[in-house]
């Protein structure tokens, strides 16, 4: 048990849970697990649970997941990406196919989460791992999946070259997403991020460094069912 954990404590001391996000958008909330103790992570959870509508948690380490799940010991967790969802399982997909781009291992956790997202917000999925421009032949091996997609999430560190790349192979919005990776002049994954704002080919939209969620939920919005 959390050690700031406190039974009987407001819920409203600590957050305002939008429980009508997913009528309202079609979309539901996700909660930012990162600074949040675990004890504030368990009552947030148990006004998940009270209010039995789907949310996601991003962000979450070992500590918040164990409050999280002390609470919604149903809900599902992938510890790669940090990001938790409940109820586990995922909706039965519509829309179009969002393909996931990872262009190093290293991204991998960025990547992941940009993957789950799209899936708990209803879309196909699929995640294509290591096909970065060291080696282009990579990216050529996936043309065929790639241009089958609705939506295309590129998460790229080091010089952040590949979403340009895949915006002039395929006819589909690419969501780029720069990540943290990479040596010192990566400045923590600004070189990639502007590398990515910088993109000769149309077509690219670019999220915040690490911010898997980000890519993943507007890609799922992009490849949505038409209404």
């Amino acid at each position: 048990m959390a050690e700031d954990w406190q039974p009987g404590a407001d819920l409203r001391s600590v957050a305002d849970l939008d429980t009508d996000r997913l009528a309202r958008r079609g979309y539901p909330e996700a909660v930012y697990c990162a600074s949040k103790t675990p004890g504030q992570v368990r009552l947030i959870a148990a006004g998940v649970r009270d209010s039995g509508v789907r949310t996601l948690f991003t962000r979450a380490g070992q500590a918040q997941v164990e409050a999280l799940l002390a609470e919604l010991p149903d809900a599902a967790h992938d510890p790669d990406s940090g990001l938790a969802w409940w109820p586990a399982g995922f909706p039965e997909p519509t829309g179009r196919q969002v393909v996931v781009a990872c262009a190093g291992t290293s991204d991998l956790p960025v990547a992941r989460e940009a993957y789950l997202t799209a899936r708990v917000l209803g879309r196909p999925a699929e995640l294509v791992v290591d096909v970065g421009v060291a080696g282009l032949h990579r990216v050529l091996r996936r043309l065929e999946l790639l241009r089958s997609a609705g939506c295309v999430v590129v998460v790229a560190g080091m010089d952040g070259a590949l979403p340009s790349v895949v915006a002039g192979l395929v006819a589909a919005p690419v969501v780029a997403c720069p990540t943290s990776v990479g040596y010192g002049a990566a400045f923590e994954g600004l070189a990639a991020l502007l590398a990515m704002l910088n993109a000769c080919a149309p077509g690219v939209a670019v999220v915040n460094i690490d911010n898997g969620y980000g890519a993943g939920h507007l890609a799922a919005q992009i490849a949505a069912p038409a209404p």
